[in-house]
């Protein structure tokens, strides 16, 4: 899609991503910062890479280091590296100039007061303090004293404004931890929605991106700037990004890291980026999802559908094929007129449709492996087609005497000659040799069993009882090749990206990539099949309400 911004011109355009470094960045933050670099490109200038350092109770450099490792994982490169933590005293200077213009007042007025008076459009008892006091004050928020941390700086706007943004809002406030850029230095700092339009405005920004929550505040934004006789910028608002059973609050993410319903930041179940690079998403999918709906000012529900549909495009095309069979019920075929010895071709094609991909080594013997799904459909007499090899014919199938539903043998006559066009089932298998390697197979449930959650929704009242899902298997020994991060297919059974490095571990885990289809979206929660990875289907969630699909 071709997006452009208002009154851009060529080489002068200058954009900014100023994430808190107070978490780890989810695909909300991958909009904004891929829209940002899009339109510095687009537009050949620059885009800034600002660490919106303002508030010490929840900022660590482990999140800042993070953030740059998320966004090379991107392959985003800001052109320069900020952090309003650089600008602290000009802020200050700024803030000082505000209450000299009569535009700014201190207020010790509690929280729920302030917030009541607020809400009600009533002026605080502060708000028409002299110069002189509010100065006395703010000095006392700089140094930190038992009056000074009671108070906070607020601009003084419009208390009846039908836009509540515009109601005296907050513009500094007391902290007294360390801050980890800048120590104790300051007790004072300013909000977001105060430092924002200033540093934007004095680093040059000419387009400030935000999301459309923020729309409200754009005129605080506008406000400042003309206050202070600052350089103006243009606001362009987009849409966020929200999706179906999906938190994107940092605070409700580290609620499940600190219960350990996760295992870490990463974790495939996450919304992070490097959560959904490690379920198998691809930053080219990713990107193309992003530029495709980011004109898109509408704030809507979305499904994942898509964007997995996408990735499914990118890779397919260039995913290799390999072979995997499930343990549970493992159903071992001696197949008459086989091999007498096991052999092996080193030609077979990793991509029937794509030669570039290359070609792996398969093993044929007299004793196969079947899956338990597939042995537990065939009957005797019927002609199936065992794939990469040939036709079979079915001549006896042994049941467990404990339970007749199970097939523990069968009985088959190589059948070379036979017409595989003809056949209704094409069945994967794999030689009984030493030539596989045991894998686990895991498959992963939405965290939240509510398509949204509203925002006096609890999450713990909420959480998917059961999201991971492993199965034993054993592959073709083909994927002993594969590095970590690495993604396939097994056949007839989905997507897979390699999880772990197979040199340091026994058993490797392969997670499943969603296709976009409708059996991998549902939700398990909902009565679906907890068992991807046999290739069970799931059921749609039933929804009372259904939120519009973008």
């Amino acid at each position: 899609m071709n997006l452009e911004l208002p009154n851009a011109e060529i080489g002068k355009v200058v954009t900014r991503f100023p994430p808190e470094p107070s978490g780890y960045l989810h695909i909300g933050h991958a909009k904004a910062a891929m829209l940002n670099q899009h339109f510095a490109k687009e537009y050949k200038g620059k885009m800034i890479l600002r660490f919106d350092d303002t508030n010490p109770t929840k900022e660590k450099e482990e999140f800042e280091e993070s953030i740059k490792a998320d966004l090379i994982l991107l392959d985003i490169h800001a052109d320069q590296i900020t952090y309003t933590s650089d600008s602290f005293e000009t802020l200050y200077q700024y803030a000082i100039k505000l209450i000299n213009k009569g535009l700014a007042y201190v207020d010790d007025t509690d929280v729920n007061t302030m917030r009541a008076e607020r809400m009600d459009g009533i002026e605080s008892k502060n708000r028409n303090l002299s110069v002189e006091e509010n100065l006395r004050r703010f000095q006392e928020m700089y140094e930190g004293t038992e009056f000074g941390l009671s108070c906070c700086m607020r601009a003084k706007i419009d208390m009846k404004n039908l836009n509540k943004a515009l109601r005296d809002p907050v513009l500094y406030r007391c902290n007294i931890l360390p801050h980890h850029r800048t120590g104790s230095k300051w007790k004072i700092y300013p909000t977001y929605d105060f430092a924002c339009p200033i540093v934007d405005s004095i680093e040059g920004v000419t387009h400030a991106l935000r999301t459309n929550e923020y729309r409200d505040r754009n005129a605080q934004y506008e406000w400042i700037i003309e206050a202070l006789e600052l350089r103006k910028v243009i606001v362009w608002d987009f849409s966020r990004m929200n999706f179906v059973y999906t938190l994107l609050s940092k605070r409700k993410l580290q609620w499940f890291v600190d219960q350990g319903l996760v295992s870490g930041w990463d974790d495939p179940r996450f919304p992070t980026v490097r959560g959904i690079l490690r379920r198998g998403m691809t930053v080219e999918a990713l990107k193309q999802y992003i530029l495709t709906q980011g004109a898109s000012k509408n704030t809507v529900m979305l499904e994942w559908d898509k964007l997995w549909a996408s990735n499914k495009a990118v890779i397919d095309p260039i995913c290799p094929r390999h072979t995997s069979i499930l343990k549970p019920n493992i159903v071992k075929a001696n197949i008459s007129g086989g091999p007498e010895v096991p052999y092996a071709k080193d030609n077979m094609p990793k991509h029937k449709k794509n030669p570039d991909v290359g070609t792996k080594k398969t093993w044929f013997a007299s004793t196969i492996f079947i899956d338990q799904n597939d042995a537990k459909t065939f009957g005797i007499d019927e002609e199936i087609t065992l794939m990469d090899w040939g036709n079979a014919i079915v001549k006896s199938i042994h049941k467990s005497d404990s339970d007749p539903e199970i097939v523990i043998g069968l009985d088959l006559q190589l059948h070379l000659e036979g017409d595989f066009k003809k056949t209704k089932k094409k069945i994967t298998w794999l030689a009984d040799t030493e030539e596989v390697l045991e894998i686990v197979l895991a498959d992963y449930d939405y965290l939240i069993n509510k398509r949204k959650l509203e925002e006096n929704d609890e999450v713990k009242d909420y959480v998917t009882e059961k999201t991971e899902f492993l199965t034993n298997a054993i592959a073709d020994f083909n994927v002993k090749q594969l590095k970590k991060g690495d993604i396939i297919q097994f056949e007839r059974r989905g997507y897979y990206i390699l999880d772990d490095d197979i040199s340091t571990v026994s058993i490797p885990r392969f997670n499943h990539i969603p296709d976009g289809k409708a059996s991998s979206m549902a939700s398990k929660a909902a009565g679906g099949s907890s068992d991807k990875a046999s290739g069970g289907s799931s059921g749609k969630k039933k929804e009372k309400k259904k939120e519009k699909k973008q």
